[in-house]
This record gives C-alpha cells, sequence and structure tokens, in this order.
C-alpha cells in the first residue's frame, strides 16, 4: 500500500509542477465548451437546458482524456530511467501498475471536478446528493481509461506510438458517444457503433446522474440520449452502470497483466540530442 500511495504523490506533484499542461487541458476543454454550444443549441431539440447537457458531456469527456492520456507518465518514467529504479524495488509489479491507474483516476477527477466549478458559474445546478454521486461516476469512469490508457501504453511502449494509438481511439470513442452531439441527432446507421462505444454509456450514465434525470419516464430517457432502444429491449442509465463496471474490471485485469509481464529492458528509449 505505502509503494502505491508513493507512486500517487509522485505523480500528483508532476501535475502540480506541470502547470502549462494542466492549463492546457483545462484550456482545451472550455473551448470545446464554447465551439460545441453552438452545435448543441441546433441539434438538442426537446431537451430542457441544452448548454447543461453539454456541460455534463464536457465534463466527462475531461475525465476521459486525461485518464487515457495520462497512461503516458509510465512511458516517461521508463525513458527517464525511474522505472528500473522501482522495479529493483522490493514490491511487487502489480502494486506499481495500481500506482500508476489510481494517480491518473485521481488526477482526471481533479481536473474534472475544475470543469464542475466552472459549469456551476454557467448555471449547472447540483445538490450534495447527486454531487456525490456525478463524482462516484467520475472515479469509476476514470480508473476504467486509466486501466486502458495503462494497457496501451505496455502494449506499445513507446510515446510517439502511444500518443498515435490514442488518438486513433479517441477521437471516433469521443464523438460518437453523445458527449458533444447527441446520439439521437446522430445518422441512423452509426446507431450500432454507439451502442458498441464504452464512452456512450459513461456519457449517458454520467448525464442521468448530473442533470437529475432519475425521475423521466423511460420514453422521454431514450429522447434525451441516457436509455438506448434496442429493438424492444431498451438500455437503462443503470444498466450503463453494470456495463462500464465491466468494461472496468476487465482492462483492469488485462493492465495488470500485460504489466507484470512486459519486458521493459527491451523497450526503445529515444533522447533528443543523440
Amino acid at each position: 500500500m505505502r509503494a502505491i500511495l508513493a507512486i500517487l504523490n509522485r505523480n500528483l506533484l508532476k501535475l502540480v509542477r506541470d502547470r502549462m499542461r494542466l492549463f492546457m487541458n483545462l484550456f482545451m476543454s472550455v473551448i470545446m465548451l464554447f465551439v460545441f454550444s453552438f452545435v448543441m443549441k441546433s441539434t438538442a431539440v426537446g431537451i430542457a437546458n441544452p448548454m447543461n447537457y453539454l456541460i455534463a458531456g464536457i465534463i466527462i469527456m475531461t475525465v476521459f482524456q486525461i485518464a487515457l492520456n495520462n497512461s503516458m507518465n509510465i512511458l516517461d518514467d521508463i525513458s527517464s530511467g525511474f522505472m528500473k529504479e522501482i522495479l529493483v524495488a522490493p514490491i511487487s509489479r502489480w502494486q506499481i501498475a495500481i500506482g500508476h491507474m489510481l494517480s491518473s483516476t485521481v488526477i482526471s477527477v481533479i481536473q474534472g471536478l475544475i470543469i464542475v466549478i466552472i459549469g456551476l458559474f454557467m448555471g449547472l445546478d447540483l445538490d450534495a446528493v447527486h454531487g456525490l454521486d456525478m463524482v462516484l461516476i467520475m472515479i469509476l469512469a476514470g480508473l476504467t481509461f486509466s486501466a486502458l490508457g495503462l494497457y496501451l501504453a505496455t502494449i506499445t511502449r513507446e510515446s510517439s506510438n502511444f500518443q498515435l494509438l490514442v488518438t486513433i481511439i479517441s477521437f471516433p470513442l469521443t464523438f460518437l458517444s453523445g458527449a458533444y452531439i447527441p446520439t439521437f441527432a446522430l445518422p441512423k446507421f452509426m446507431l450500432p457503433i454507439v451502442l458498441l462505444n464504452p464512452l456512450t454509456y459513461t456519457t449517458a450514465l454520467f448525464r442521468e446522474v448530473t442533470l437529475k434525470m432519475d425521475h423521466l419516464s423511460v420514453a422521454e430517457q431514450v429522447k434525451n440520449g441516457i436509455a438506448f432502444q434496442v429493438g424492444s429491449f431498451t438500455i437503462m442509465p443503470w444498466m450503463s452502470f453494470v456495463i462500464i463496471m465491466i468494461i472496468c474490471i476487465i482492462f483492469l485485469m488485462l493492465s495488470v497483466k500485460q504489466f507484470s509481464k512486459a519486458d521493459f529492458s527491451r523497450i526503445k528509449i529515444f533522447k533528443h540530442g543523440h
């Protein structure tokens, strides 16, 4: 446990020192909020408060992007030689993996909460109960996608390949999740891809809690894009929670297993100036 907390503390200190990276992450979220506010007003027909609907999507996308990209820390540790020092220490590899995933989760939730504060000034309405539920979903999303990020980082084992892979994966996941453009506004032929997207369920569940839509009827939930009609079957928000939990457990197991057997001595390290 001490080793996990040490890795968490170190990565949090790196975040505090790298203020430019923190600023750019938040700046991009604000830019997305500004740009897609115009799109949301024209596509979110029938939604009571389109801006709050968009803000909820931006918050969970911030958590997703930060959790996924922050797995880059492990590649930075490899290139700096810090990973070698950790591996010779008397701690298990699974503890190192958990430490990195936990730190990515905490960092993503912190930055997500900053967007929440901005959202409150823009009219987002939260009470204590829904606020707590919202944070718990952010933690679950952060853990899920930090596990995915660690798995991808361990497989690629090079920063350039990791960044390319993350870009290829995150772009379609983001725009087909309903975060920026409601799923009901997307072309019908995209519905199968939307339903295969884990971010779709994360976004739907987060909106259901953040915007207090739990009182809506099934038909209204489908209309608002927080439930999904598949033939005669309806995927409800609580089912989205179960789906996310299953995905989280799968990637936690995969990432720890992959990290535990990875041969870091064979990773190519590129240094500037050589």
